[in-house]
């Protein structure tokens, strides 16, 4: 099997989703590093015209945007099929991958986690939390809504993971470092124990910014 080739700066939470994918499927990968605010380089520009990661590189393919690239995973690599059959399952699925782009980074995570774990950690900056109080009604209704569609089931689509479980947990997964998880996750006891499972996953254990930084430093 060919080896797949993600360009992307460590840490993004779109990146590791297509990590988790391909750690779920065994498929051999690489990440290529693109360094903190070089997103923009004629470099970067030239795969991605938008400057933002990741970006997929496959036999001379290239693919960006990260809902495009899971799929792209899921039908060249189908063992384990991570979109489910049943087509309303599959709605579902398509909706709460476009919930996590539009509502839960978009004015949220971009947001929240940036001035919490970003900032501090790349830049040495304070948070804003002027930025982040702004931020916690809209937080608090797609939070609610991820649990509401989650319901009683093990993963968000029904009893079996999809591509909807590996992004939205990627972007979640960052709350849990933040003090306002314990108003937006944590008394949601439905998606706190979700989190829990997802991040009990090997293919979580193996794509935390921790472990994306080694591999970072090992290319």
């Amino acid at each position: 099997m060919s080896e797949f080739v993600v360009h992307t700066i460590p840490g993004s939470p779109f990146a590791r989703a297509v990590f988790a994918t391909l750690e779920d499927k065994s498929a051999p990968y690489r990440i290529a590093p693109v360094a903190p605010g070089s997103h923009k380089s004629p470099e970067h520009l030239a795969r991605h015209p938008f400057g933002r990661v990741p970006v997929l590189e496959h036999d001379g393919f290239v693919l960006y945007e990260t809902a495009a690239i899971l799929r792209y995973l899921d039908r060249v690599l189908p063992d384990p099929r991570l979109t489910p059959a049943d087509a309303r399952r599959a709605a579902r699925m398509d909706q709460l991958m476009s919930i996590n782009d539009w509502y839960l980074f978009q004015g949220v995570a971009n947001v929240i986690i940036f001035h919490r774990v970003f900032a501090p950690r790349l830049a040495g900056l304070a948070a804003d939390e002027a930025a982040i109080a702004e931020a916690m009604p809209k937080a608090r209704a797609v939070f609610g809504e991820l649990a509401r569609l989650l319901g009683d089931q093990p993963y968000l689509t029904g009893d079996s993971l999809s591509l909807a479980d590996l992004i939205v947990a990627s972007h979640v997964t960052f709350f849990t470092m933040t003090p306002e998880w314990a108003e937006l996750g944590a008394p949601l006891h439905n998606l706190a124990a979700w989190l829990a499972r997802m991040e009990a996953r090997s293919s979580m254990q193996a794509t935390t910014w921790e472990r994306v930084n080694e591999m970072a430093k090992a290319a």
